[in-house]
C-alpha cells in the first residue's frame, strides 16, 4: 500500500440547512485499497461518495486527489478527474431510454471513443466481464431483472477503465445468491486491474469478502460534542471484536440501543 493516501478528507463538514451529515471527517484512503464505508442510513456514506467526485462540495474542510485539492482544480481538471472514476449508483440509474447498449457506451463515447467497431469490441467486452450475452445490449431497463441493472451499471462504471470505483449500495435490493455475484465481480474486478474501490454498503456478507479495510460511519446528531464521526477503522475481522458497542450493534443487527432512542423521543412528543 502506498505511503501517500490517493483520496483525503480534511476536516470535512456537509450540512443540509439545519441538518448536518459529516462534521470534521478526516479520512485517508490509499491506491488499490477496497474500503467498505458501513454505518446506518443517512450518516453520510453515500455523501462521501458524491463529495470524492465533485457532485457536491464540502461546508467546511477540503478534499484532496493525488494531493491535489478539489476546490480549486479547474472544471476541466474535474472532468479528466471524473473520468478516472467509475461510479456504481443506488438503483443503477440507467438512462431510461437508452439501451444497454448504448448505456454501457455512454461513457465511452464521452471519452472520445465513437468509432462503431472500437463501441462495439469494448461494450460487448465489458458485458461479457459482468455475466451479459449480446442478446441484453439491445434491451431496454425496463425488461432487465433488478441484478441485471445492476450488472448493467456496473459495466457501464467499468468501460471507461477506471482508476478508483465507487459503489453506492450494490447489493440492494438484490436476492442472496445474485449479492453474491455482484461480489464475485467487485473481487474479479479488483484481480484484473489496479483499482481503487469504495463500497458503501449495510451488506456484512459483502464487507467480509470484498473489503481490505472497513470504516464505519456514526449519525452525526446522535455523537457527543467533540466525539469523532468515524467510530471504526479497521479490518473486517476487528468488526465484531471491536470495543465500541455501537460497533459490534451494527454488525450483529441488534436493536436495543435504537429501541430506547426511539423511545425517548416518543415520550417526548
Amino acid at each position: 500500500m502506498d505511503t501517500e493516501p490517493l483520496i483525503r478528507l480534511v476536516g470535512v463538514s456537509v450540512r443540509f440547512g439545519r441538518q448536518q451529515v459529516l462534521s470534521n471527517v478526516h479520512l485517508d484512503i490509499f491506491a488499490h485499497e477496497t474500503l467498505a464505508l458501513i454505518g446506518e442510513s443517512g450518516c453520510g456514506k453515500s455523501v462521501t461518495l458524491k463529495l470524492i467526485v465533485g457532485l457536491l462540495q464540502p461546508t467546511e474542510g477540503e478534499l484532496f486527489f493525488e494531493g491535489r485539492p478539489l476546490h480549486k482544480m479547474r472544471e476541466r481538471e474535474l472532468v479528466a478527474m471524473r473520468q478516472r472514476v467509475g461510479f456504481l449508483f443506488q438503483g443503477s440509474a440507467l438512462f431510461d431510454s437508452l439501451t444497454v447498449f448504448e448505456n454501457v457506451a455512454f461513457g465511452l463515447r464521452a471519452k472520445g471513443i465513437t468509432a462503431p467497431s472500437e463501441l462495439e469490441l469494448r461494450v460487448r467486452s465489458c458485458l461479457q466481464d459482468v455475466g451479459l450475452t449480446v442478446a441484453s445490449e439491445s434491451k431496454m431497463p425496463a425488461e432487465l431483472s433488478g441484478g441485471m441493472r445492476k450488472r448493467v451499471g456496473l459495466a457501464r462504471a467499468l468501460a471507461i477503465d477506471p482508476d478508483v470505483m465507487l459503489y453506492d449500495e450494490p447489493t440492494t435490493g438484490l436476492d442472496p445468491i445474485m449479492t453474491d455475484v455482484i461480489n464475485e465481480l467487485i473481487l474479479q474486478t479488483r484481480a484484473k486491474r489496479p483499482i481503487t474501490s469504495l463500497v458503501v454498503t449495510h451488506e456484512m456478507r459483502t464487507v467480509q469478502k470484498v473489503a481490505d479495510r472497513v470504516v464505519m460511519f456514526f449519525p452525526q446528531a446522535r455523537l457527543s460534542a467533540h466525539e469523532p464521526q468515524l467510530i471504526y477503522d479497521g479490518p473486517p475481522s476487528g468488526l465484531s471484536s471491536c470495543d465500541d458497542a455501537r460497533v459490534r450493534q451494527f454488525v450483529l443487527g441488534e436493536a436495543r440501543d435504537r429501541m430506547n432512542d426511539i423511545r425517548d423521543v416518543v415520550e417526548s412528543v
